[in-house]
């Protein structure tokens, strides 16, 4: 199954969808405010977080940055149980903002209408998700789309176990494996954009929601593969090295230029935080911290090492956040930044 949609759709998305998805979100409804006794009656409440692990540094800086200054006391738990994980939380009602580094599904979609969840979603960053070795590694400098996909299909597990059985150039020494845990967004996005089909995948190898577990498992590993998001790689860059991916047009390693001219395929991706509705319009915390988190993500998203989106979509999705545009303008499908 081939859920990914066109290049020649990916394209506008990267040169603008996001800008057009963010004027044209309006498939969902726009949230009723509340009285303004509710919202009072919300005053000192914490504003609760959870989600996706790549997204988490952002949310995390973004909350450090926030409670620095006049907002020292301001309660945010911020955890991360994966992206799937978090909807589950999410469309149950038991968290205002789910980090997510893919789109709502059409189940998740389905369990927040079931529960009455309304959600405004905001595109925050692009990541480029990131295969690495150990640094002793001298013979993976590349790896094209086919290979990755002949190591990591549901078929290779328990055959495809040695390096050489990937190219026989590779020496004839173990692979160990490490990569998102099924809760994660990133594992969706990754088997979908590799396997083609979402949620198919081997499963012996070290799998982990925590991008944290995977860096110390292949920097300690000569003979490991693994993939987590871009800030994970640039935090750890002395441990580990990226390898640079080949989907038929040459070798590109991952950075900030690949993925804004759209050269890093098909692993580049956008990011995203989903608003509860009702808590951004009955809890004032929630909606001023989100409004920090937008004014001031450009240069956070940088400093934490993902790449920002064009300027202006950052004041486009300030305004359909505080417009209320509720809903999704993905229909449940996955999507990476192409030509």
């Amino acid at each position: 199954m081939d859920r990914l949609v066109s290049k020649s759709t990916l394209t506008s998305f990267h040169r603008g969808a996001i800008a057009f998805s963010l004027l044209t979100l309006i498939v969902g409804c726009t949230a009723t405010p509340d009285s303004p006794s509710q919202a009072e009656q919300s005053l000192g409440q914490p504003v609760l977080v959870d989600g996706s692990s790549t997204v988490f540094p952002i949310t995390d800086e973004v909350v450090k940055e926030y409670q620095f200054g006049e907002n020292e006391t301001a309660q945010i738990d911020v955890q991360f149980s994966g992206t799937s994980g978090g909807f589950e939380k999410f469309c149950a009602g038991e968290t205002d903002i789910n980090n997510a580094s893919r789109p709502i599904t059409t189940e998740e979609i389905e369990a927040c209408e079931a529960a009455g969840v309304e959600y405004i979603e905001l595109p925050v960053a692009y990541d480029a998700l990131t295969v690495v070795v150990h640094p002793e590694n001298d013979w993976a400098q590349d790896i094209t789309l086919e290979e990755l996909r002949t190591l990591w299909e549901p078929a290779a597990e328990g055959q495809i176990t040695r390096w050489n059985q990937i190219r026989p150039s590779w020496p004839d020494v173990p692979i160990n494996l490490y990569g998102a845990g099924e809760d994660s967004g990133t594992f969706d996005y990754f088997t979908e954009a590799v396997v083609g089909e979402s949620g198919a995948s081997r499963s012996d190898y070290t799998a982990s929601e925590d991008d944290t577990v995977l860096v110390q498992g292949v920097s300690e590993d000569p003979n490991a593969l693994g993939y987590f998001g871009y800030a994970y790689y640039e935090e750890s860059q002395n441990l580990l090295r990226a390898v640079a991916i080949d989907s038929g047009d040459g070798p590109v390693l991952p950075s900030d230029e690949a993925v804004l001219n759209a050269e890093y395929q098909p692993l580049a991706r956008p990011l995203f935080i989903y608003v509860n509705a009702e808590s951004a319009e009955s809890k004032p915390e929630v909606k001023a911290f989100v409004e920090y988190y937008l004014t001031n993500a450009d240069t956070i998203v940088e400093a934490v090492g993902y790449v920002s989106l064009p300027g202006e979509m950052y004041g486009i999705a300030l305004d359909h956040f505080q417009q209320g545009r509720a809903g999704t303008v993905f229909e449940g499908r996955s999507h990476k930044i192409s030509r």
